[in-house]
């Protein structure tokens, strides 16, 4: 059992965008984890941005040049999770194995 096809090139994007995302806005370091968990993959990518104090997340396409990002990730993915700590954020995705 895989990711393969669409689905993969989907997860790819997904993830790319995260990590841009933590290099953009994350501080200067972040860590990305990759995992399997049973028939399901799973990246946490953590950064240590302006955290707590940072804007609103937006998960729209607004009308904007920037910050579709996590908007895309989300429409490509299973699931998109995002938590602030005082320190940064994690952000998750995950998507089934097919």
């Amino acid at each position: 059992m895989g990711l393969t096809g669409e689905p993969a090139e989907n997860f790819v994007l997904a993830v790319h965008e995260l990590a841009t995302n933590a290099v953009r806005h994350g501080g200067g370091v972040g860590h990305l984890l990759l995992r399997r968990q049973g028939d399901v993959l799973r990246c946490d990518v953590d950064d240590q941005g302006a955290g707590a104090g940072a804007p609103p997340i937006r998960l729209s396409p607004g009308d904007e040049a920037g910050g579709r990002g996590l908007w895309l990730a989300d429409q490509l993915v299973d699931s998109l999770s995002l938590h602030r700590r005082p320190d940064g954020m994690t952000a998750t995705v995950t998507i089934g194995l097919r």
